[in-house]
């Protein structure tokens, strides 16, 4: 199948990078959101945030996320998206790993490159500024298209047609894989599951060897 492939579809955070500090200052201001939401403290919403994650998860038996989970306590994606925008300076957490972009610039001779992400536009952009992968690829997808968090079969479904790809023609790299990677599977596509930068960079050595 992978010797179909056309399209490489990406996840960005955690993905394409991994900086725990950048995530941590995610959950302080989703803590500061939800602390305001609901008239309780920073230190209160931060244990309901995680209590509520724990419980959709047992729910569904498939990680959750925290979009999701901002949704099940009555927030709104647009609010806590503008707030983030505003809030998170990815510049005070990020650095350039050169093997990413090097990798990314060779694998853009011979696919079609997009990104597909639960984080905003703006930060999307000075993420991949910050870590050198800004421009490489050809469309960005991220919550603001249809405010459909991932995994969302819609939003997948979009995805396919918008890039006019069939979803054999499709790799998806994540780093979550009931999140970034289990629809994508259960509609044909390829998937690759990738933890760290390490795990991300054989990636090129895995497409070249379904290639023979």
């Amino acid at each position: 199948m992978q010797s179909d492939i056309k399209a490489l579809i990406f996840d960005l955070d955690g993905t394409l990078y991994v900086n725990n500090d950048l995530g941590m200052e995610i959950s302080r201001a989703a803590c500061r959101y939800v602390s305001d939401l609901k008239n309780i403290s920073a230190e209160e919403a931060a244990e309901l945030i995680n209590q509520t994650r724990r419980d959709l998860s047992q729910a569904t038996g498939l990680d959750s996320t925290l979009s999701h989970t901002i949704l099940a306590l009555g927030g709104d994606l647009r609010t806590l998206h503008t707030r983030f925008a505003d809030e998170i300076r990815p510049a005070d957490f990020l650095s350039r790993d050169r093997r990413v972009p090097e990798m990314l610039k060779g694998l853009a001779d011979k696919y079609e490159m997009y990104i597909y992400t639960n984080n905003n536009l703006r930060l999307s952009n000075s993420i991949m500024e910050l870590i050198g992968v800004k421009g490489l690829f050809a469309r960005i997808f991220t919550i603001e298209d249809n405010w459909r968090p991932k995994p969302d079969a819609e939003a997948i479904g979009t995805i396919y047609r918008l890039i006019g790809r069939d979803p054999t023609e499709c790799l998806f790299i994540g780093d979550r894989y009931d999140v970034d990677l289990r629809i994508p599977a259960e509609r044909g596509s390829a998937v690759f599951l990738a933890n760290n930068v390490i795990e991300l960079l054989s990636l090129a050595q895995f497409l070249a060897r379904e290639k023979i």
